[in-house]
């Protein structure tokens, strides 16, 4: 496979160098489009950032895909592709890596999520829509950025208990987690789960708490731990 590239990309609304950056991750078989797309229903609410959608490799058999679902080889060098082009991405807007989100879908999600956790001095926030049962990695001495789950209930590409055990797991090792679960909807992303996605990055990106104010949060959200079943 070839690097990943930088594909379309919606410039902050501030008009200015943008404070913060949102990398998207398509699913399989798609491009980075589908995902700007979504990105203007964010915009609005974000105008110090950039959206951009990166563009998987294509596979000798002409599709776009991150890695080989199942294949732990070409999961990790997936993720270290990704590595490099955050990295790039990052040095070239001179941004720190506290003000980089992920959003992805599907296997995009799994990277996204993978990424996110891994990195040395954790992203700002990432969201993962419908990603794939690759379990939850370990989350470093840093910690772990803020993480939402969105899941349809009917998805038989990749089944809500694995975004269920992806939570439990990244949980038991102290990252906050939240969820929502789209009632029959199967492996795709909706209106309301993209205006949920918007809403979380609004509020752990473009308008940060103090800690104080997230750790309370958190510990009433724990309270409850319950998914959000719309």
């Amino acid at each position: 496979m070839t690097d990943i590239v930088e594909g379309p990309a919606l410039a902050a609304l501030s008009c200015g160098k943008p404070a913060f950056l949102v990398v998207m991750l398509h699913g399989e078989g798609a491009d980075g489009q589908t995902m700007v797309d979504h990105a203007l229903n964010w915009a609005p609410t974000m105008p110090k950032a950039e959206f951009l959608a990166a563009e998987a490799p294509v596979g000798v058999d002409g599709v776009k895909r991150w890695f080989d679902g199942g294949d732990p080889e070409g999961l990790a060098k997936g993720l270290a592709a990704l590595e490099r082009f955050l990295e790039a991405a990052l040095a070239k807007r001179r941004l720190p890596a506290s003000h980089l989100a992920l959003v992805g879908f599907s296997q995009g999600a799994t990277l996204a999520l993978l990424a996110g956790v891994a990195r040395p001095g954790p992203a700002a926030a990432v969201v993962a829509f419908s990603g794939g049962p690759y379990g939850a990695p370990p989350v470093g001495a840093d910690g772990a950025p803020p993480i939402l789950l969105i899941h349809g209930d009917a998805d038989v590409v990749s089944p809500l208990a694995a975004a269920r055990e992806t939570k439990a797991e990244l949980m038991g090792q102290g990252a906050k987690v939240w969820s929502m679960t789209r009632k029959g909807l199967d492996h795709a992303m909706d209106d309301d789960g993209v205006i949920a996605a918007g809403d979380f990055l609004t509020e752990h990106v473009a308008h940060k708490k103090s800690a104080a104010q997230d750790d309370h949060d958190h510990d009433h959200d724990d309270h409850d731990d319950h998914d959000h079943v719309h």
